[in-house]
């Protein structure tokens, strides 16, 4: 199985649950993906590692207890930049908003939360000790990001401008699905929230996870407390299912097509 050893700038690093039962997580995802997970001690005691099989498992995740019981379970997505402060500035030039300063996280890096103009929260990762992912685009691992928006050419320049990033139509699942690259890379996507979606829907980030098989998965998450909210359905890549976990947290999970890939390699 490829370990990460590096991640180039504008790549995504990192998926991370904040939630408000720990406990209930825990039991959700090591059962669902038969991951292992691990509390980090010192400085940073309340935050959990997820890895592939046992403690000495590469990491493919991480969570952390809701800081307040008004805000919404979610999944996060990290992505790389070389420098947060600049990459901020950008961030307030395009509309977009700075929802926490950069910190610092013991030895392992640098981050910041912010959101782009329609509200979909993001993170900044710096890396020191810490790359990100130990394993990306495996059974079980995180293959794929995606935006959900409703001004598909507003996102466009957006995340243009702040990661670098080239949009490229598809058609995935419906027509303006955008693609975004760096370099020949493909990194995240981005669907339209069109009349298709549920008025209420706000936009989002949201992490895919890799599933040897999708309705086995999907099952088993339902038997398990989540909401399945678009069952298994196939697509050009592959088999794919969107859900909320039991405590309300957004996640996508995909059986990649033979010979398809959505799904991204880090480099750098």
């Amino acid at each position: 199985m490829p370990e990460v050893t590096a991640y180039a700038p504008g790549y995504p690093t990192w998926a991370e649950l904040v939630t408000p039962d720990v406990r209930a997580s825990q039991k959700f995802y090591t059962e669902l993906f038969g991951w292992y997970v691990y509390t980090l001690a010192g400085d940073l005691n309340d935050y959990s590692i997820f890895t592939l099989g046992d403690v000495q498992g590469p990491e493919v995740a991480g969570m952390q207890p809701l800081a307040d019981a008004s805000m919404e379970p979610t999944w996060t997505c990290y992505f790389r930049t070389d420098d947060i402060r600049a990459t901020l500035d950008t961030v307030r030039a395009m509309g977009g908003h700075e929802l926490s300063e950069p910190t610092d996280l013991s030895n392992l890096g640098r981050m910041a939360h912010c959101a782009d103009p329609e509200g979909a929260d993001f993170a900044l990762w710096t890396p020191n000790d810490f790359q990100g992912a130990g394993v990306v685009d495996e059974p079980s691992a995180m293959c794929w990001m995606e935006l959900a928006s409703h001004d598909v050419e507003a996102a466009r320049r957006f995340y243009g401008a702040v990661f670098g990033w080239t949009a490229v139509d598809r058609s995935y699942l419906a027509p303006g699905y955008t693609n975004w690259k760096v370099g020949e890379w493909s990194v995240a996507g981005m669907v339209p929230l069109d009349e298709g979606w549920p008025a209420h829907l706000e936009p989002h980030w949201i992490p895919y996870f890799w599933v040897s098989d999708c309705d086995a998965i999907a099952a088993r998450a339902a038997e398990m407390g989540a909401v399945v909210h678009i069952p298994p359905t196939d697509i050009k890549p592959g088999r794919f299912a969107v859900m909320t976990d039991p405590c309300g947290a957004r996640l996508a999970v995909l059986t990649p097509a033979a010979g398809s890939r959505l799904t991204f390699r880090p480099h750098g």
